[in-house]
């Protein structure tokens, strides 16, 4: 077995003094004394490690040119097929960055150039190849606003406008559902089904959740309705031009919770006209659950701790910002056994040399399931 000291501890909820975290491949239990006969791992400020719930990285790549980039395949507009691990690269030097900024797990996401572009998957960013780095699909990634508009010039049928890009979805869907009475009906087999339509069936069902790319209020509320139409689970996906209070407290009432992000990046278009960090104030008064991205590279993952100071400056409790990377990030992304210091859960944590919200703070050591990964 091994330990470490926790002079204060932000468990992924709360926050608590002069604790002991006992732990193996799993963490056993918090402790007020110190343990006898166990390793000894450190002493510091300890935070459960950070996962970003929305990310390219591996995808995009640290030092090579932007025609390797393989964020978006151009193929087909509508292909859920696609798995975004499957071009991830170990080798992304960005990985190293972010395991010693104590951010061990990555949501890699397809891009948003086409309307409905692929598999999510949570990976760990401290393994040298994908099958180990590689935990669990998370949802398909669906794109509505300007960027599956604005890939006309690809390959497959492109929508020109945003109600092309609704009516292609509506058309899959559709599909699926007349698909599935078919299959109620037995009228058809399962295995005459295209795998493709089953994708779809599966969305339908409510098997596979859609990470949704949705910067703009109109697209929001686009959202909610195909949400309600189809009674999907969906995740809203950035959210950055959402500027006032009532599109919260809607997207809130639909049930529909936030990765929140890329905040401190350049609004480079202009469904992020309206992008600001004063909309946080409206995102915390509504009350909706939310986590964050880092939307890596648009900012760099090793930089995601730091956009929560504009959530402090708008009165949110140090524990809480903590949550929005750790065990509210694992609850939206549907992670049972990560992002909290707590009996069961994996021993995944960060040792740092002060209170991390100290301009002066840095990891020293870093813990990635019951292993030093770094070490100042």
């Amino acid at each position: 077995m091994k330990y470490v000291k926790a002079s204060t501890l932000y468990d992924g909820k709360n926050t608590l003094q002069n604790k002991y975290i006992l732990f193996d491949d799993k963490i056993i239990s918090i402790e007020d004394k110190k343990p006898s006969n166990a390793e000894f791992l450190g002493e510091g400020v300890v935070t459960p490690a950070f996962i970003d719930s929305h990310s390219h990285i591996g995808m995009v790549r640290s030092g090579e040119p932007s025609g390797e980039d393989e964020s978006n395949e151009q193929m087909e507009n509508l292909f859920p097929l696609v798995r975004a691990i499957d071009s991830v690269y170990m080798d992304d030097s960005a990985f190293k960055e972010s395991v010693e900024c104590g951010v061990l797990y990555s949501t890699v996401l397809p891009g948003s150039g086409n309307t409905l572009g692929g598999r999510a998957s949570l990976i760990r960013n401290f393994k040298s190849n994908v099958s180990d780095a590689f935990v669990m699909d998370i949802g398909i990634k669906m794109a509505l606003g300007y960027n599956p508009r604005s890939t006309t010039a690809w390959k497959g049928t492109r929508p020109s406008t945003r109600m092309g890009a609704a009516a292609l979805l509506r058309q899959s869907l559709y599909s699926a559902q007349k698909a599935i009475n078919l299959l109620k009906k037995d009228i058809k087999d399962i295995d005459e089904i295209d795998p493709l339509m089953e994708v779809f069936i599966d969305i339908l069902q409510g098997k596979s959740k859609l990470m949704v790319h949705t910067h703009k209020e109109d697209d929001a509320n686009l959202l909610i309705s195909l949400k309600k139409e189809f009674n999907l689970k969906v995740i809203l996906n950035h959210g950055m031009d959402l500027h006032n209070l009532a599109i919260f407290n809607r997207i809130k009432d639909s049930g529909i919770p936030i990765v929140y992000g890329p905040m401190d990046s350049l609004p480079y278009k202009v469904e992020l006209k309206h992008e600001s960090w004063r909309n946080v104030e409206f995102l915390m008064k509504s009350g909706v659950k939310f986590s964050m991205m880092s939307d890596h590279p648009v900012i760099l993952q090793r930089n995601i701790f730091l956009t929560m100071r504009h959530f402090l400056r708008f009165g949110m409790e140090k524990s809480e910002a903590i949550s929005k990377l750790t065990s509210e990030a694992a609850e939206i992304l549907g992670v049972s056994n990560l992002g909290s210091i707590k009996p069961g859960f994996l021993p995944s944590m960060v040792l740092w040399n002060e209170d991390p919200f100290s301009m002066t703070s840095h990891p020293v050591r870093v813990i990635a399931e019951g292993d030093i990964v770094y070490d100042e």
